[in-house]
């Protein structure tokens, strides 16, 4: 049997809203002490039943996983998979035909807050944001290989840095089912190796799929600087695109032999590929004046709203040293990741960094994220990719 958490009188509004989150501040008591991650019952000051959640430690303090009353058992698990996929099989993601890379689960996006699995080929890797699908990954991770009917076959489990550090689990990273060296997947057509060892996030940036595509559409001819390249992504659809050249720059040494590694997979032996680990600000103040298409796709620059008004100086002064370099005609594919960057706070550091450079600037596209990264309609703080693509007279 669940415990109850009780809300304050007029603390469920968000809640009838279908908001995920139960904030700290709106509970006016719980029933016993439950512990962080396990499954708890939302009522209203009147007792009426009005989700169901995890528990956990924080200002947020239940993620709220159902709106009716039901048990959050293996059977959940694998309806609520089930959903998951069913909606990436519809939008033509996970077909398998020249395309096995893809977000399957995308947290409250997808109904499951704290919760991330990719697929990269036979193998998914897992994510936990939360103690409460930490305690649930193994029925998780049996789900995912069930709902794919055995398309997935191994499930790596990857959550020592995401987990709330205080929750002291100890978690290690590793296979929950079964185990592959195949580190290679398909990307519209084309190879990647992913890193989901010691790789950022779950290895591979996959919310940049259709970026990526676009750009690609853009390439040819152009002389291309992929800035914070990582896995060297924009780089390989750039090549495929019929780039002229194409420079690759990240402060990471392990990042520019991956990228390497990529476009060597894809394009042996091609030497219109150079790669450089160096600092992105200092390589643009550096460089001359050759690139006609810049790729600008920093990490995130705010991690909390204390650090936004650093991460804006931080995006203007990026994106005015690439004004400042790009060749006229050029074209600026610029982003944010930060979740508390707005659209525009984003786009408002780029006009400011257009008009420090005196360049007339004009939007061609506005970008986010892909259809398997869904924004819940009642969960808009889901929407935390944005970018703008530039053409600099």
């Amino acid at each position: 049997m669940y415990k109850n958490v009780y809300l304050k009188r007029g603390k469920e509004e968000s809640l009838k809203r279908f908001h995920p989150w139960v904030f700290s501040g709106a509970i006016q008591q719980i029933e016993g002490e439950p512990e962080e991650g396990e499954v708890v019952r939302v009522l209203t000051a009147e007792g009426d039943f009005i989700a169901v959640g995890h528990w956990q430690i924080g200002s947020i303090a239940v993620r709220v996983l159902d709106f009716e009353d039901r048990d959050i058992d293996e059977d959940y698990w694998k309806r609520r998979l089930q959903v998951a996929y069913d909606m990436r099989r519809a939008i033509g993601v996970a077909s398998g035909k020249g395309n096995d890379t893809y977000r399957l689960v995308h947290g409250e996006g997808d109904g499951l807050p704290g919760l991330v699995v990719d697929v990269y080929g036979k193998t998914a890797v897992m994510q936990a944001h939360s103690v409460g699908m930490h305690c649930a990954r193994h029925e998780v991770a049996g789900a995912v290989v069930g709902v794919t009917c055995g398309a997935v076959e191994n499930v790596y489990y990857k959550s020592e840095t995401t987990l709330p550090f205080k929750a002291d689990l100890g978690q290690e990273n590793g296979f929950i089912i079964g185990g592959s060296r195949d580190d290679v997947a398909v990307e519209n057509g084309l190879k990647f190796h992913i890193d989901w060892l010691k790789g950022q996030k779950t290895g591979f940036f996959v919310d940049q799929r259709d970026n990526r595509s676009l750009l690609e559409r853009y390439a040819k001819g152009r002389t291309v600087l992929n800035m914070f390249c990582y896995t060297g992504g924009f780089s390989v659809y750039a090549m495929r695109g019929g780039a002229a050249s194409v420079h690759s720059v990240d402060s990471s040494s392990k990042a520019v032999d991956l990228t390497r590694a990529n476009v060597e997979l894809n394009f042996p032996g091609d030497a219109r590929h150079e790669a450089y680990a160096e600092d992105a600000f200092k390589f643009l103040d550096a460089m001359d004046s050759r690139y006609d298409l810049i790729v600008l796709d920093p990490p995130a620059f705010a991690k909390h709203k204390d650090a936004l008004r650093q991460a804006l100086k931080g995006y203007t002064r990026l994106n005015a040293k690439a004004f400042s370099k790009i060749r006229p005609g050029g074209i600026l594919f610029t982003f944010s990741c930060s979740q508390v960057v707005s659209k525009d706070n984003f786009r408002t550091a780029v006009f400011t960094a257009a008009a420090q450079s005196g360049r007339k600037v004009r939007i061609l596209h506005q970008l986010h994220q892909p259809a398997d990264h869904p924004v819940n309609i009642y969960h808009p703080e889901g929407e935390y990719l944005k970018g703008l693509v530039l053409y600099v007279e």
